[in-house]
């Protein structure tokens, strides 16, 4: 199809021609048919400037709508303004609709630092509490998540609803998100789906059915026959609408939020349409057959809907041309405004300092009265005051309420705090966490626990993509809590054993603790829920039951980015945490003839810097030691700082102390020798005696 299609779609859709498709106006007035028509005129015009600055070289990247504006022009026009949407990058109509400045919408098209996301992100990746938007992240699916988790702080704030209770919600806001006929096939759809049909969230979730996942037909994308039958798996009701017909989106949508906010239930909705340019732009469309193009030239949304008005008599063509030169004026100064903007500088400085959300961290001093506890316990401890003191925390996770999770750090919450907020989930760990995101954006807090730290694998991509890089790229902190029971020793084997902290400490984004004590377990788990950023909280399952010490009674705080010494010496420096702290421990009672720091890192992201450098120049020599495997461990970078910082400190190489590098193996025997424990005592001589 020639890249002048656009304009034949003009000469083809000429002023005053019959409509050629059916508009029921039903008993919508005049007012509301004329501001459909100018919302769905304004991205098509935007559109069409877009793509002549393209060919100038302008602009480097677009993905074009056309054909598709009604579906999102349809949805937002339903919805109240100050509830939720979430598009992809194809719903310029949302962002236009929602009344978003064209100044400051060009901006950040261009990558201007005046845009929403100061230069850091392209076209709709992004979004602006503002205007109730929250934008897409590449992997498509993993918005359907937040959506739930949205609609979830709409019934907390409403004070929850039951399918069995008469009396609806006062004043709930239905949140609608945006996917396509290809990204149905992702894992995320369905959790999401199947998540908000149990939890009976508010959330219209809208397919744009355009033919094609970039150039893969339908056919290679699902085998039911429509797209709505896959609401039926989950119990939800569906509807498959003309997404090219302006007044049958806006009339279904408008429709069900008024069903929804009486009667909290999520619904699919699957809106036909066309996508008549390419993926983006330089793809082309040649994979597309021509008879494709000209049945849906015929049905275009913007001139179909504007020959209705016509042949209505409701606007005239002098009306018409006074509407776009009106919107060509604000569109060119729009335009002018972003070209003209400064370009931008890089300043290092200020990229780092803008990766966490801003955190000021308030001592609680701890009491002085203080109870044995073991490890489980003062984790449980933390939870408890948490749930207190912040009654906007929301605890996820599977099996976590009456159960009380299967280590039971949770027995007990659910009678004592509701199930609204100590949630049984489903095995759906990517679509939780991307709710907890969701609570976030309406500013709750959450903690998500995997049952085992190795199924967060399961959750990932919303970790490293959606948490950790939210506030950097558009200013949205992730105030969520993982928390990730952990390690081995317990013969639970290579799937429910692992040390995988080291995968999320080289996310910037993220924070990572991992306590070896209880007072700290239970003081460092209170201050990862006061912190607004995304924490990941490594708790070390044998440690559980094992470990036991005094912990301070009620609420207090630990700061992160501060190591402790578990003991020390002159001899040498051991760095180490969790379950190596306790390791250390123990070879130093049978070598009473060598004395050494014991570093408890306490977090690895930040790390304590200060007290290694204090203590390796004490020492002159270091071994860091931990329980996750030796290659990649988190021991190579800590190595590595200390070579390029302290050399002229060092009397002996670092040393490095780590498990096989194989996975966790389940015979105790093989476990054992999997582990540094034995083969860390010679070492730690060796190095001695360097």
């Amino acid at each position: 199809m020639s890249d002048l299609l656009i304009f034949v779609m003009h000469k083809q859709n000429e002023i005053g021609a019959t409509p050629l498709m059916e508009f029921n106006r039903k008993k919508y007035s005049e007012e509301t048919l004329l501001e459909l028509y100018k919302a769905i005129l304004l991205p098509r015009m935007i559109e069409e400037k877009k793509l002549i600055n393209l060919r100038l070289g302008k602009i480097s990247k677009w993905f074009s709508g056309i054909g598709q504006e009604a579906i999102s022009v349809g949805v937002t026009m339903a919805l109240d303004k100050d509830e939720y949407i979430l598009p992809m990058h194809r719903n310029l109509g949302v962002f236009t609709s929602k009344g978003v400045p064209l100044d400051k919408l060009f901006c950040q098209l261009q990558g201007s630092f005046g845009g929403f996301s100061k230069g850091r992100e392209r076209s709709f990746h992004f979004g602006t509490n503002d205007y109730h938007i929250v934008g897409m992240i590449s992997h498509l699916g993993p918005q359907l998540g937040i959506a739930d988790g949205i609609a979830l702080a709409e019934l907390l704030r409403t004070g929850g609803y039951s399918p069995k209770s008469k009396k609806p919600p006062k004043d709930l806001k239905v949140t609608a998100v945006f996917t396509g006929d290809g990204g149905t096939s992702e894992g995320d759809f369905h959790e999401a789906l199947n998540v908000a049909a149990v939890w009976n969230l508010p959330v219209i979730f809208v397919i744009e059915n355009n033919g094609y996942g970039l150039s893969t037909p339908l056919n290679e994308q699902y085998a039911c026959k429509e797209l709505v039958d896959k609401a039926v798996g989950y119990g939800m009701e569906s509807y498959q609408i003309d997404g090219n017909n302006i007044l049958e989106v806006y009339d279904r949508i408008l429709t069900l939020r008024n069903s929804i906010r009486k009667k909290p239930r999520p619904v699919l909705v699957e809106c036909l349409t066309f996508r008549m340019r390419g993926h983006e732009e330089a793809s082309g469309t040649k994979y597309v057959p021509k008879e494709l193009f000209e049945k849906w030239e015929k049905k275009d949304p913007v001139y179909n809907y504007e020959n209705f008005l016509l042949a209505e008599g409701i606007i005239k063509a002098p009306d018409i041309e006074a509407i776009r030169a009106g919107f060509k004026t604000e569109i060119e100064k729009a335009l002018d405004f972003a070209f003209n903007q400064d370009k931008i500088r890089a300043d290092s400085a200020y990229e780092l300092s803008d990766v966490y959300a801003p955190f000021e961290f308030k001592e609680v001093e701890q009491s002085n009265n203080t109870a044995s506890r073991r490890f489980v316990d003062a984790i449980s401890d933390g939870l408890q005051e948490a749930m207190k003191r912040h009654d906007n925390l929301v605890l996820m996770g599977q099996d976590i309420a009456e159960y009380g999770g299967v280590f039971k750090v949770t027995e007990g919450f659910a009678s004592e705090f509701g199930k609204e907020r100590v949630r049984n989930t489903p095995l759906c760990e990517s679509a939780i966490v991307g709710a907890a995101l969701g609570l976030s954006i309406k500013g709750y807090k959450s903690m998500v626990e995997m049952q085992f730290a190795d199924f967060v694998t399961c959750g990932f991509n919303q970790i490293v993509n959606n948490l950790a890089k939210i506030h950097y790229r558009w200013g949205q902190n992730a105030d969520v809590v993982v928390r990730m029971p952990c390690g081995g020793g317990v013969g639970a084997g290579p799937f429910h054993s692992q040390s995988n902290e080291a995968w999320f400490t080289h996310v910037p984004g993220l924070k990572v603790v991992y306590p070896a004590t209880p007072m700290d377990a239970k003081g460092l788990l209170i201050s990862s829920i006061e912190d607004p950023n995304p924490v990941l909280f490594f708790e070390h399952k044998a440690l559980y039951r094992s470990i036991t010490g005094d912990v301070p009674e009620g609420y207090y705080n630990i700061p992160f980015g501060k190591a402790s010494y578990a003991s020390k010496g002159d001899d040498a420096t051991i760095i180490t945490y969790g379950a190596g702290v306790h390791w250390a421990l123990d070879v130093l009672k049978d070598m009473e003839d060598i004395s050494a720091d014991i570093i408890d890192l306490r977090t690895l992201l930040p790390l304590d810097y200060e007290t290694i450098s204090e203590s390796v120049k004490k020492t002159g020599k270091v071994i860091v030691l931990h329980e996750d495997t030796l290659f990649g461990g988190i021991g190579g970078e800590i190595s590595a700082w200390i070579g390029e910082n302290l050399f002229t400190c060092l009397d002996a190489p670092v040393m490095r102390s780590g498990s096989l590098d194989t996975p966790v193996p389940f015979a105790p025997v093989l476990e054992q020798n999997f582990f540094p424990k034995s083969r860390f005592k010679k070492q730690l001589l060796d190095l001695v005696g360097y």
